[in-house]
């Protein structure tokens, strides 16, 4: 026969009783209850008063069920560890981990975190953190759950994704006035901004220039950068020319922000490219959505380089149809 809720016991009372019950002992369970032992005395006291029954027998230095004792315990024991349960799983639920991703902090600043408004209004559900560092880490030491690597194949972590190639191309701010370099000339009205990443030749402006053949080019002057976002934001600023990556600036490309510059030659190429890495083989749901969504952004990508490749080649054709045509 139910009784009414209105009727049930109080569950300070139960939980005294539980807490007694699994240590055997009214002093440990008031250290579990973070209360005096006197309150929990009382609380067996009044739950005896109330069911109107010894639950207890008291020895000089122990305490033992009565076997009505006995028959609560088993049956509230059992109603509080399902309680505490179901709370835990409920908490566990409530509480949302963030998908950690690291990359460097040209990446983060350049392609990622232009793109984070894009994945919040597809998956409100699921937080990120970024971990932006020049520094190979540890993913599963550092508690990551995904990394973007820039490399070459041959030093790609095994299952690692590719995401996209490097192209490199000078880009300008709008406002030089400049939109295509034809000969050394082209340079000396302008500075030159230059990466200082030593194990990146393909972005310093000297294997630019020998690629076009003009190693005796005397631009207006250098400003250079330990970070490339800064040479980037520099940029951006109007305060010279740089090596762009293409894959980086498409959101400065689109808004105009920065122009492609048209050259006679390509620039160097390079085998380096950008790799999606998972630190788990069978990751989070939410690990597995970030994942999809940056292979997707870089499948979009993709398309985005390829079109300003086309244009920045029309471009470069164009420019010298027109300095044929003048001559």
């Amino acid at each position: 026969m139910s009784v009414p809720i209105a009727r049930l016991l109080s569950l300070d009372l139960i939980r005294g009783f539980v807490a007694v019950g699994r240590r055997m002992s009214i002093t440990l369970a008031a250290q579990d209850l973070y209360i005096t032992q006197s309150a929990v005395s009382r609380q067996i006291r009044a739950l005896e008063d109330l069911l109107g029954v010894k639950l207890l027998t008291r020895g000089h230095r122990s305490i033992a069920f009565t076997p009505e004792g006995d028959r609560l315990f088993r049956s509230a024991n059992s109603a509080v560890q399902q309680l505490q349960d179901a709370i835990g799983a409920i908490r566990v639920g409530a509480v949302r981990h963030p998908v950690t991703i690291t990359c460097t902090i040209g990446f983060a600043s350049l392609w990622l975190l232009p793109r984070l408004r894009n994945f919040q209004q597809e998956h409100p559900g699921v937080d990120l953190r970024i971990a932006a560092s020049d520094r190979v880490e540890d993913l599963r030491g550092e508690g990551i759950d995904l990394a973007i690597r820039y490399c070459a194949r041959k030093t790609a972590p095994e299952g690692a994704v590719r995401l996209f190639g490097e192209t490199v191309v000078p880009v300008a701010h709008p406002a030089l006035g400049i939109d295509s370099l034809d000969s050394p000339r082209s340079l000396e009205r302008h500075f030159l901004l230059e990466f200082e990443g030593a194990r990146f030749p393909w972005l310093h402006w000297h294997e630019w220039l020998a690629s076009q053949g003009w190693d005796k080019a005397k631009p207006k002057g250098t400003l250079r950068f330990n970070q490339y976002d800064q040479v980037i934001t520099a940029a951006m600023a109007g305060q010279g020319i740089a090596i762009g990556r293409l894959t980086l600036l498409g959101p400065m490309l689109s808004d105009g922000r920065l122009r492609i510059l048209a050259s006679r030659q390509p620039g160097p190429v390079t085998a380096h490219a950008y790799w999606l890495v998972q630190a788990r083989e069978k990751p989070r749901s939410d690990v597995a959505t970030a994942a999809r969504w940056i292979q997707s952004q870089a499948e979009a990508q993709a398309r985005t380089e390829t079109g300003s490749a086309v244009r920045a080649v029309a471009s470069r054709g164009a420019s010298a149809t027109n300095k044929a045509a003048l001559r």
